[in-house]
């Protein structure tokens, strides 16, 4: 799925490269926002 993003986004224009970061990096910011949950839940333990 995310290399169909990328293939798709070198074949178009700027807008779509554009796009496509904004995807990726609101994606990493739902894992690192899940993962320092995580962490922080194993820490109170």
């Amino acid at each position: 799925m995310f290399s169909e993003l990328v293939s798709n986004a070198m074949e178009s224009s700027g807008q779509g490269m554009i796009g496509v970061s904004l995807i990726a990096v609101y994606f990493v910011l739902i894992v690192a926002t899940a993962f320092i949950r995580i962490v922080k839940s194993d820490g109170h333990h």
